[in-house]
């Protein structure tokens, strides 16, 4: 029996079947291409492992290519994982969890969702940084596509040597600022391939659909440009108009090969390049910033999601961040925007709720001139102020951010002021990976005496303080930017827009139980992503719909229901 193509997952053909085939519906591989015996072992997409049945092997050409034994998915999950757990360094349970993604793409994926809480941090914060460090030693085969500066004139071709036509969502890095890691030139690919193995297992978006893109400009690293080992050009980075016109030429062949639909979202730039390109972009492509707008998102949802603990609206309280790059200027951005939004009042005046200190200290209206420009917006009138002690004494803030990239700069002292101007004090230390994060969660409650409402960018394990287990929440753009991408795709969005993601942000503090409240949780557990997603899906595109950016027509009915009816299942099918 031959699969059907299907309108599905935002009206782009489903050639694979991969969005709802299970196995009772019968697919023939080589329908699309001819795979049988050794070939189709060696096919990610369709290779079964050992759950091929006895009639497959007769029909494939598998006999005596495979051990005698047959084993369903499950029993096949529950191996791996025991494998898995074997390991004591993380890096090699990152290694053994790749190999299995070239090897069996539907097991990996099966894996990633069943036990998300335990391998999430794996193929994401903090594992992923320690692998782009090591790229060039655990490099096996390329998983998307790389473009430097080689490639220039011919970017359009290199996107048609990629085997998979209908792309939905491209992840793009340029490896210069690595998550607290700095620049790790071309070996910065672990990040966009980690991202879209979270696209597709927590927003649903199918595998064939993701591309991971880096873009080799060279690098500044020392080390890596002495490193024979090193994957990506060795030569200092290109910047000014040679930078301008390669990515220029990137986002026009984007456009030109995959059309107005294709997601592009910018990962790990510098600040310089961040806000440059997301401002340029914006308006003629689908384009998004999971540095600025993704942390953004999600720290708004812990935000009005913590009000039910701490009281009040978002305009009762006073903001201050550590940080003001791309992450804290884009997450107090929202901010405002959000309390706006509510309040009728405009921005410019719901800005100055929100104090931003940098390493020369508040950033004020002194400073005007020094500034860069998307700081300016922040320079309110107080006198200077040195240090973050100094600055949470005299701006008395209910909420702390830390958003700077360096560890350990949320001292005894600093939680300590913070707890004696508030009964609950919200403390976020954002920084990635762990090693960078502002404070733990265990100084935060101690400090705190068990009063501060914390979160944190990468995991801790909870913590107990006088006989009270604390667990910390963990504001991770997992929660956000799968959801956000299946939204913008099942829609036919060509947009993104800040009414979008504020939706977004709400969707996910909605999620939030009295149940995770009681126990200090301000995020919804990751066990339920996938049903979270499919809410905030729902949301954004109901937003796009409103805006009149959505080209899927007509609306569906049900979102949630269609959100969720579009998500990729990694079940295995049956062959014939």
């Amino acid at each position: 029996m031959s699969s059907t193509l299907k309108e599905n997952g935002g009206g782009v053909s489903d050639l694979y079947g991969e969005n709802s085939a299970t196995e009772d519906q019968l697919i023939t591989p080589w329908n699309f291409s001819v795979a049988s015996g050794s070939t189709l072992l060696r096919d990610p997409r369709y290779n079964k492992g050992l759950a091929f049945t006895e009639n497959e092997r007769d029909a494939h050409y598998l006999r005596g290519l495979l051990p005698p034994a047959v084993f369903t998915q499950d029993l096949q999950e529950k191996r791996m994982m025991h494998s898995l757990r074997q390991y004591e360094v993380p890096l090699h349970r990152y290694t053994a969890l790749m190999d299995l993604q070239e090897r069996n793409e539907r097991l990996f994926y099966r894996l990633l969702i069943d036990h998300v809480e335990e391998l999430l941090p794996v193929v994401y914060t903090p594992t992923v940084g320690e692998a782009c460090q090591k790229y060039g030693s655990i490099y096996r085969r390329p998983q998307g596509l790389y473009i430097s500066l080689k490639e220039k004139g011919k970017i359009l071709e290199v996107l048609k040597n990629w085997p998979e036509k209908s792309i939905q969502v491209i992840v793009v890095t340029d490896g210069e600022r690595i998550l607290g890691l700095g620049d790790l030139g071309c070996q910065g690919m672990g990040i966009p391939v980690g991202k879209l193995s979270l696209y597709t297992a927590l927003g649903g978006v199918r595998p064939s659909a993701c591309l991971p893109i880096t873009i080799d400009v060279g690098t500044n690293n020392e080390t890596l440009l002495n490193d024979e080992f090193y994957i990506g050009l060795k030569q200092k980075r290109a910047i000014g108009k040679e930078y301008e016109e390669l990515l220029e030429e990137f986002m026009s062949a984007v456009k030109q090969n995959y059309g107005e639909k294709v997601l592009v979202q910018f990962e790990d730039f510098a600040n310089h390049n961040a806000f440059t390109l997301l401002e340029k972009y914006s308006s003629s492509h689908l384009v998004f910033n999971d540095d600025i707008q993704g942390t953004a998102s999600v720290v708004l949802a812990g935000l009005i999601a913590s009000l039910k603990l701490i009281g009040g609206t978002l305009a009762d309280h006073t903001f201050l961040f550590l940080g003001a790059g791309e992450a804290g200027t884009g997450i107090a951005d929202l901010i405002a925007l959000e309390i706006s939004k509510q309040t009728k009042a405009p921005v410019e005046e719901t800005r100055k709720k929100i104090w931003l200190v940098d390493s020369k200290g508040l950033i004020v209206g002194s400073r005007l001139e020094s500034l860069q420009h998307f700081k300016k917006p922040w320079a309110h009138e107080h006198e200077p102020v040195k240090g973050l002690l100094d600055a949470v004494k005299a701006i008395k803030p209910t909420v702390l951010i830390g958003t700077s990239g360096v560890g350990k700069t949320f001292t005894k002292e600093v939680v300590e002021a913070m707890a004696s101007n508030n009964e609950k004090p919200l403390i976020f230390a954002l920084s990635n990976p762990t090693s960078q994060s502002e404070c733990t969660a265990e100084e935060a409650y101690t400090w705190s005496k068990g009063r501060a409402i914390f979160a944190s960018g990468s995991p801790f394990d909870p913590v107990e303080y006088e006989g009270k287990v604390f667990a910390p929440g963990q504001g991770n753009n997992a929660y956000i930017f799968p959801g956000l991408g299946l939204g913008l795709i099942m829609s036919g969005a060509i947009r993104v827009r800040v009414e979008m993601l504020l939706a977004a942000s709400e969707a996910l503090a909605a999620q939030v139980s009295q149940e995770n409240y009681d126990k200090g949780l301000i995020y919804p557990p990751f066990t339920n992503i996938r049903k979270i997603s499919a809410h905030i899906a729902a949301n954004v595109a109901t937003k796009a719909y409103e805006l009149g950016l959505a080209s899927h027509l007509p609306r569906p009915k049900d979102l949630v229901k269609y959100a969720e009816r579009c998500m990729y299942s990694p079940g295995y099918r049956s062959y014939r």
